[in-house]
């Protein structure tokens, strides 16, 4: 794009901020304040474009080099929302042991359909390129490919509703939700998970790839790829800020809530979902109002990323080519069947699940890997890499 239209479109892109940011309804149906979750969206997809922040790109950067640098901004931002989650925990729950559950964490389901819901997502990322957080904010760097992909998602939804029921019966009615405080209590849950990433962190830090660096960037700093760990860090605070004043991070409940809906009204989904409602992670509903506090952080998300692109010079429109569209709709499918299934995805499950001691957003870190490897070999495997 010409130099001279960028500040057009950032200027474009904070004249819509301001505008929706001023014109929201102070609180959604649920009491949730939508200006805060759109501001949040907004500093999320600012972060997450200026630092590279996909899990995509993080995973195939240590399969094909070793490089460990994503992995540890990843583990900087579960370190800073473990921390956080236990501090609003002990003042929410103090008992952990009471047997209930601190409100709205995304503490799901243990089975094999989350397993297999990460697994695929894991696949579908390695073919569409991207985690689905990764496609919204890439929509703010013009990368129209995104779009494809997220219509892929919607599709995938709909599989994944289509087949809920039979999925329930066979295998989710016996899963088990496990949180971690209820046996470790928050001390011992969060020193585990500290320890944890603290063990993964210096394994990864000795690694040969660990000294691996960025060929110079001429542009002014400000321009600059900020450092995987600083954009950790500043994701883990915002999962906080998040979880403290409107809920924990996710970005597929609107995505989901669409197809459900637009499912729904043309009679393609059974009229009975088991058991789907009474699992916490990203929840889908039969929409009745335009306005959600997810939504809202998914545009937020998008024109937080489109600013922060055009300011750095990272806007360039770019449109797929046809050969790359089927593997773009298809890993769209396969990343919206998984994070319905998995009730969530890298953001929603992992990120959030893991902040708050959930044994689920370990599962899914591991299976959505394992995914994510066969992916990347079987791509490499069909273009000759």
């Amino acid at each position: 794009m010409p130099l001279t239209s960028r500040p057009l479109v950032a200027a474009a892109a904070i004249a819509a901020l301001i505008a929706i940011l001023l014109s929201l309804p102070e609180r959604d149906a649920l009491g949730r304040s939508l200006p805060v979750s759109f501001a949040l969206g907004a500093g999320f997809g600012l972060v997450l474009q200026r630092s590279r922040f996909c899990f995509w790109c993080i995973a195939r950067d240590w399969f094909a080099d070793r490089d460990p640098r994503g992995l540890l901004g990843i583990i900087a931002a579960l370190a800073v929302g473990a921390i956080g989650y236990a501090a609003v925990f002990g003042a929410w729950l103090p008992d952990p042991f009471a047997g209930r559950l601190p409100p709205d964490a995304h503490i799901g389901p243990v089975s094999l359909t989350l397993a297999l819901g990460a697994f695929v997502f894991g696949i579908g990322m390695a073919l569409s390129g991207s985690c689905i957080s990764a496609h919204l904010y890439r929509l703010g760097e013009g990368a129209f490919g995104s779009v494809v992909a997220l219509l892929g998602a919607l599709a995938g939804f709909v599989l994944g509703f289509l087949s809920w029921n039979t999925l329930y019966l066979l295998d989710i009615h016996r899963a088990r939700v496990i949180w971690l405080s209820a046996w470790l209590g928050h001390s011992g849950a969060l020193a585990a998970t500290l320890a944890v990433l603290g063990a993964t962190a210096l394994w990864l830090s000795r690694q040969p790839g660990a000294e691996a660096q960025d060929p110079p960037d001429p542009r002014p700093a400000l321009a600059r790829r900020w450092p995987a760990v600083v954009g950790g860090i500043l994701v883990g605070w915002i999962a906080v800020l998040a979880y403290f004043r409107v809920g924990p991070l996710g970005v597929t409940a609107e995505l989901g809530s669409v197809a459900r809906t637009s499912a729904m009204a043309v009679g393609l989904l059974p009229t009975v979902l088991h058991g789907l409602d009474g699992f916490a992670g990203c929840a889908t509903v039969v929409k009745e109002t335009l306005l959600s506090r997810n939504g809202v952080f998914v545009i937020g998300m998008v024109l937080g990323s489109t600013v922060a692109a055009t300011l750095a010079g990272d806007w360039k429109p770019a449109w797929p080519g046809l050969r790359a569209v089927p593997r773009l709709l298809l890993g769209g499918v396969l990343l919206g069947w998984g994070a319905m299934v998995a009730l969530g995805c890298t953001v929603g499950v992992l990120l959030s699940g893991i902040m708050a001691g959930a044994l689920s957003g370990w599962i899914f870190l591991l299976a959505c890997l394992a995914g994510a490897w066969i992916g990347w070999r079987a791509r490499n495997w069909a273009t000759g890499g």
